[in-house]
């Protein structure tokens, strides 16, 4: 990752960033914020003099440059920041990352009111937006490898640049594990992952149940969508359990390696990019993680059921009636309605054993998700008003979307069986509404204190935007941090 400093005076300008804001009314030009440090002379009124110039309006993420050769700084940035909120800095991190890709160093002066969240959604943007993923050394990296940053008090903000490094640390984590092809990820391959970066942390503890495991404490869910392929399941269970911890949460992600739609096999086009379809278990694993990494007072048990659903003669079959852990019974018509089986499983298991005070899960559910909000927003889902808000609010702090959806009653009389207590996949009702009423109905005791996001559309980027690149997003992983620090 980039490596940032805090300055309260620079040591180099070779490149110099200046933040520039809307101006005071609609219409009126842009004009650059006050800066904490002192700079040299005869730039801040050259900066003044070409936000009008170059036409800036100061949105979140505009960038002019500006050579000067033979002076110092050599080359000015200025860098459009909104009004200076946690949003409008993340985006203009997001931008300066690409901006100033080709430079090796630069140096940003903060505004003079920069808060601590201008502080973070800066480090987050830049962080998040220099990601690359790639398994081969052709084409050019970007070249940025440091940059200054410029307040008044750099000791003020320390641990805050710390909690966004971690952060965006993790989001990275998540991306990794997403983005990595299924010929290389699969149960094993994941599991193996998660132990490295959980080694040797203090109270972290990791546990993987293997197929042996979870046939004999009866995890038919996993067992029947992992049976078509030759990699074996598992099921995560990573413990973050701090002695001050006053409230228990259980989070759970859905971690097919790869989905082939099993018997009732996907299309070409829907299936070339399967390999995102554990992106749940790789936000809440990376998000306990970073509980861990911060120390947070909050014990977080993260649940990560991992199978490959692949076509072969041991595959499960459409019409299979299959028993989950605490006994109850789903029948399946459609084997590409696989996620909800696996996450069965691991909710009966968190609220028959865990009892945890808040349940949570995270899934790349459906493709409904999508059709009704688009590819930037989750699904969100919960019988409680109170957890619904406070996710939703650290969502939207986060800088990612979710919205509310219903999970009306009439519908629930579709998951009605004639042969078993639940139909998985009826073919009536909204997608992405009956998988969260199914889900719904392993949380026992927890029901009103569970909630479920179906975040399949967010999970992924056609390309570059803001602090987003091409690829896996590690959508979930910032918005659990933020929330899970709100529980401390």
């Amino acid at each position: 990752m980039l490596a940032i400093r805090l300055l309260a005076e620079p040591d180099r300008l070779d490149t110099l960033v200046l933040p520039v804001r809307p101006g005071p009314a609609d219409g009126d030009p842009a004009r650059p914020a006050p800066t904490a440090s002192a700079l040299p002379d005869g730039v801040t009124e050259e900066a003044a003099a070409l936000a009008p110039a170059a036409r800036l309006t100061g949105r979140p993420g505009e960038v002019q440059a500006q050579l000067r050769p033979g002076r110092e700084p050599g080359r000015l940035l200025l860098l459009g920041v909104g009004e200076g909120d946690e949003a409008g800095w993340r985006a203009a991190g997001a931008a300066l990352a690409r901006a100033a890709k080709d430079e090796t160093h630069v140096t940003l002066a903060m505004s003079a009111d920069a808060t601590q969240a201008a502080v973070r959604g800066l480090v987050e943007g830049l962080l998040l937006a220099s990601y690359r993923f790639r398994l081969t050394d052709a084409g050019t990296a970007p070249a940025l490898a440091e940059v200054d940053v410029l307040v008044a008090d750099p000791g003020a903000h320390t641990a805050t640049v710390e909690a966004a490094r971690t952060t965006a640390r993790m989001t990275r984590f998540a991306r990794d594990l997403t983005n990595t092809p299924s010929s290389v990820k699969n149960p094993q391959w994941f599991a193996e992952q998660v132990a490295a970066h959980a080694a040797d942390v203090p109270d972290l503890h990791l546990r993987v149940r293997g197929p042996d495991e979870l046939a004999a404490e009866g995890f038919g869910g996993i067992l029947a969508v992992g049976g078509g392929s030759a990699s074996t399941p598992r099921l995560l269970e990573l413990d973050w359990r701090p002695a001050d911890a006053r409230t228990h949460v259980v989070l759970v992600g859905k971690g097919i390696t790869f989905d082939t739609g099993g018997i009732s096999i996907k299309p070409v086009a829907a299936m070339k990019l399967m390999r995102k379809d554990m992106a749940g278990a790789a936000a809440v694993v990376a998000a306990t993680l970073g509980a861990a990494a911060l120390r947070l007072p909050v014990r977080v048990t993260t649940l990560a059921p991992l199978a490959e659903n692949m076509l072969s003669g041991s595959a499960f079959r459409p019409g299979d009636i299959i028993r989950h852990y605490g006994g109850t019974t789903s029948e399946t018509t459609n084997s590409d309605a696989e996620g909800r089986l696996v996450l069965a499983d691991a909710l009966a298991y968190a609220a028959a054993e865990l009892r945890p005070d808040l349940l949570v899960d995270l899934a790349t559910l459906t493709g409904a998700n999508a059709v009704a909000l688009g590819k930037r927003t989750g699904a969100l889902y919960s019988d409680n008003d109170a957890l619904a808000a406070d996710v939703l609010a650290a969502i939207a702090a986060a800088g990612e979307a979710a919205w509310r959806m219903p999970l009306p009653a009439d519908y629930a009389e579709h998951l009605g069986s004639e042969l078993a207590d639940l139909h998985s996949s009826p073919d009536r009702g909204a997608g992405s509404v009956m998988a969260a009423l199914y889900l719904r109905e392993f949380t026992g005791e927890l029901r009103d204190r569970w909630l479920h996001v179906d975040m399949s559309a967010p999970s992924w980027a056609d390309g570059d935007d803001a602090e987003l690149t091409r690829g896996a997003t590690g959508w979930g992983v910032r918005s659990l941090l933020r929330w899970l620090g709100s529980l401390a």
